[in-house]
């Protein structure tokens, strides 16, 4: 055999050695994060429940997740440890990180389109008129002004509700 045929059964075990070898990493920091909990942190179960941890085993952890509620888990079903800036963001809505120096971002973009020109100028631009879109009205575009209503009644076929005498 040549080289050439060898070549993507290589490059392909080569690529399957990489790919385990990255998810092994990445199970061996979920257990490290998982060994690492301790009583009081914040934690997101694999199902999204977010609790404080009370108690920590060998195999199981019990949660607090709310005024008398504890729970069993197994240390496999914590997600995340979260510190307590985000654990406290999450679930309590609190912010810690507000820096009072920071940019601002306003609710509505009024501050975005103000000018430095006097409010007068502004109020006379805005008339009270309503803008002419081309369209007309409902009743203006079923009969034209000039037209006698009876003359429109003979032209068109009258409609019924379904009741015909021909069947």
């Amino acid at each position: 055999m040549s080289l050439v045929t060898l070549l993507p059964f290589i490059v392909l075990i080569g690529a399957m050695f990489l790919m385990t070898r990255s998810a092994k990493r990445k199970q061996q920091q979920a257990a490290t994060m998982r060994n690492q909990m301790q009583p009081g942190s914040g934690v997101r179960t694999i199902g999204g429940m977010y609790a404080t941890v009370k108690e920590v085993n060998d195999d199981t952890v019990l949660l607090d997740a709310g005024p008398g509620v504890e729970l069993l888990f197994a240390k496999n079903a914590i997600a995340t440890v979260l510190s307590d800036d985000e654990y406290n963001r999450i679930v309590h809505g609190i912010e810690h990180d507000l820096k009072s120096d920071a940019d601002i971002v306003p609710d509505d973009a009024s501050s975005l389109t103000e000018t430095d020109e006097p409010a007068a100028d502004a109020s006379a631009a805005s008339d009270d008129k309503p803008i002419d879109l081309g369209k007309k009205d409902a009743a203006e575009a079923e009969e034209p002004a000039d037209a006698p209503t009876e003359a429109k009644t003979d032209a068109e076929p009258k409609k019924t509700d379904g009741d015909s005498e021909a069947k």
